[in-house]
């Protein structure tokens, strides 16, 4: 079984900044590649940032210049640097992880969300 769990998230007001991480464990052989999508109400979800085995990035233009990804060395835990938050920030985030099993099987987990609300 696998697990991922974010944490970081909270009220924070307009042009301030927050960090979300989140970690993976379990039975899992392969990660290539930890991201963060967010769904606010009546949207869609949609991508944030994602980042890849070989640290390629990826952002959601919306945020591109505001957030910032990285992973640490083992590859198990992802962090969101979000600066100059703004309220249409405001969503549930979602830690994803996309990796291969023991059976080499592709998978993609997702985690339960932390919400962000940027206001004043």
């Amino acid at each position: 079984q696998v697990q991922v769990v974010e944490s970081g998230g909270g009220l924070v007001q307009p042009g301030g900044s927050l960090r979300l991480s989140c970690v993976v464990s379990g039975s899992i052989f392969s990660i290539f590649s930890m991201g963060w999508y967010r769904q606010a109400p009546g949207k869609q979800r949609e991508l944030v940032a994602t980042v890849d085995s070989g640290d390629s990035t990826t952002y959601g233009d919306s945020v591109k210049g505001r957030f910032t990804i990285s992973r640490d060395y083992a590859g198990t835990t992802v962090h969101l640097q979000m600066m100059s938050l703004k309220p249409e920030d405001t969503a549930v985030y979602y830690c994803s992880v996309g990796g291969y099993t023991f059976q080499n099987e592709r998978r993609n987990y997702w985690g339960q969300g932390t919400q962000v609300t940027v206001s004043s």
